[in-house]
């Protein structure tokens, strides 16, 4: 459901898939996909993790060489080396990081006999795979965790991309436990999040403080800092609870007379009524006198 919420998103994409009953299972909805592995999971209920979830991530540098369908066909190699290439899976291509990355979703148990498929030496094995691939292809050696250039200029490029990337990177940090604190690891890459009307602004700024790009509004980003994010919402929920309490607010005379037009209309007895109803018993009394 994770992958699923990121194509709902527009953050990711259905890449491929293997093994389903459907020829196409991304034509069809999510819960159908879900079912698939549902179905497997009834054969075995003693497996606690009943998911694989493998996430592929090749470098910058990796993807000028690995084009889209080199990648489906070792990611193939890669499930059968592991002992899924049986299973059915489908692959999720992201790239809600600026980086090109995949996932993999499928069940560990096998969909066949419904016993756990074996995951000795597990890490061992994908770090093999790994080391023939980069043979194979001849990719580059070096780790695949890129440096990202916090260094903001007047001159840089993609600044709403890689302003997300320090926002995410920041989100994920267990040390910041405060709003004061957030401000403060801003500070040292020259980022400031500003007040702005309703909403907050984010300023790259250089060592005095002064303003070096145009700003950008805090709304425009997809990962936004953490503290900041939770107070917009927040006030954003209050001003349309007050709008909503306006337009709600009855205009009492209006009221009042919808009223009365309802005890009409349902025949209710008005004091008009009750005194029109006494002239004429009175009179039907007389007659009979």
């Amino acid at each position: 459901m994770y992958n699923e919420k990121k194509v709902e998103k527009g953050e990711a994409t259905f890449f491929q898939s293997r093994n389903a009953r459907f020829q196409n299972p991304f034509l069809y909805s999510k819960s159908e996909r879900l079912k698939e592995f549902l179905r497997i999971e009834k054969l075995n209920s003693r497996v606690k993790n009943k998911c694989l979830h493998i996430s592929v991530n090749p470098s910058q540098s990796d993807r000028l060489i690995l084009s889209d369908d080199i990648i489906k066909k070792e990611i193939q190699n890669f499930m059968d080396e592991m002992g899924y290439g049986k299973q059915p899976y489908f692959v999720y291509k992201h790239q809600d990081l600026d980086r090109v990355h995949f996932h993999i979703v499928s069940s560990r148990i096998d969909r066949h006999t419904g016993k756990k498929i074996n995951d000795s030496n597990e890490r061992h094995r994908v770090q093999k795979f790994v080391k023939e691939l980069n043979e194979k292809y001849q990719l580059n050696q070096k780790s695949n965790q890129e440096k990202v250039d916090f260094h903001f200029s007047p001159h840089s490029r993609n600044i709403k991309q890689s302003l997300e990337k320090l926002f995410y990177h920041l989100n994920r940090s267990k040390e910041i436990q405060s709003k004061e604190m957030y401000e403060k690891a801003l500070k040292l890459f020259n980022v400031e999040v500003r007040k702005s009307g309703r909403g907050h602004i984010v300023v790259v700024t250089d060592d005095l403080g002064e303003p070096i790009r145009y700003p950008i509004r805090l709304s425009k980003f997809k990962n936004r800092p953490e503290f900041f994010a939770v107070k917009e919402s927040v006030e954003n929920e209050k001003v349309l609870k007050t709008t909503q309490r306006k337009i709600i607010k009855p205009d009492k005379s209006l009221l009042k007379e919808l009223i009365w037009q309802s005890i009409r209309y349902k025949g209710v007895d008005t004091p008009e009524k009750k005194l029109k109803l006494k002239k004429k018993s009175k009179k039907k009394y007389r007659r009979r006198m």
